[in-house]
């Protein structure tokens, strides 16, 4: 998201590294003189620190999430498919999929950072001006593109140790050479269409609903008053949720491209779309939509719990 600056440095990196959604949102802006001091990478540090906690704590929610994506009519309830997942790994197996999700969190957090200030400074050319709400949702959008395309891979990988059974996989490289043996270096890209597609429109309606939000509350307020923690947590909980709902039939899509269960289903987009709404209906489209959303208020508190303590431990003061 892009907020003022003021919001931006204080909670900027938070909302910027937590597992809300897909991971799709804006990267923060730096100043200059972070830049120089070096603190941008103690932000990015602890925004990746946080990230991976907040994901190994709300991981359950994710693989069912997973589960109900890619098998809605053999799973259809949040509690049989817990059940289901207990009896068939035990409890460790409700975090399968967790270690590549964690993995991923550096390189895709700093190629966005990277890409983000890159693109900035093509647009900005040598005017000094500040730019526009519509060119950082480009930027945002654009650096994110980059990020995911780069990364995707192990998006892959998470999902399919995810959906995985016990004794599947051996380990990361056993199941790299599987998926590569299945279909060679395509199988590693499957969804990457859809998924690059839901990037614009969730970056955009969430900015939208959270700047409309903030600037709401700012107008019966003192405009120089920073809003308290938990109104920027209820703006960004109902922004990402917004944005969700009008781009999660594109991460489902994607999902169930990535899990590739079977060779009889069709293996594209338009034709897992048309597969979706004949056999399940519209509501198949949203699939495991009820655990996404259970996971954002937890995702968010733990976040910005670990973000605000590691920051200090690294030295980052906010102003």
């Amino acid at each position: 998201m892009v907020w003022s600056s003021s919001i931006c440095r204080a909670f900027g990196p938070f909302f910027l590294y937590m597992d809300i959604g897909e991971d799709i949102g804006v990267p923060e802006d730096f100043t200059t003189s972070e830049m120089v001091s070096g603190m941008w990478w103690r932000h990015l540090v602890s925004g990746g620190v946080a990230g991976a906690v907040s994901r190994t704590c709300t991981a359950p929610l994710d693989r069912i999430k997973v589960y109900l994506q890619v098998h809605g009519s053999r799973h259809c309830k949040i509690t049989s498919c817990f059940r289901y997942m207990l009896r068939e790994g035990g409890t460790t197996s409700l975090w399968r999929g967790n270690g590549i999700n964690v993995l991923k969190i550096g390189p895709e957090s700093a190629l966005k950072f990277m890409a983000y200030e890159q693109i900035k400074r093509t647009i900005k050319g040598d005017d000094v001006r500040e730019l526009g709400l519509n060119e950082r949702l480009m930027a945002g959008s654009l650096a994110g593109g980059i990020s995911q395309s780069a990364i995707y891979p192990l998006e892959v990988l998470k999902t399919r140790f995810a959906l995985r059974k016990t004794g599947e996989f051996s380990g990361l490289i056993n199941a790299t050479k599987k998926i590569y043996k299945q279909g060679g270096l395509k199988s590693f890209y499957k969804g990457y269409v859809p998924n690059l597609i839901g990037i614009i429109p969730y970056a955009g309606i969430d900015l939208a609903v959270y700047e409309t939000l903030k600037n709401r509350y700012l107008r019966t307020h003192d405009k120089n008053e920073q809003p308290p923690f938990w109104i920027l947590l209820l703006c960004g909980t109902t922004s990402s949720t917004a944005g969700q709902v009008c781009s999660y039939p594109l991460a489902l899509v994607r999902t169930r491209l990535q899990a590739n269960v079977s060779p009889d289903k069709p293996n594209t987009m338009i034709g897992v779309f048309k597969d979706i709404i004949k056999n399940e209906g519209i509501r198949g489209l949203y699939r495991g939509l009820t655990p996404n959303f259970l996971k954002v208020a937890p995702a968010v508190s733990i976040s910005y719990i670990v973000y605000e303590n590691f920051r200090e431990l690294l030295g980052v003061n906010m102003t």
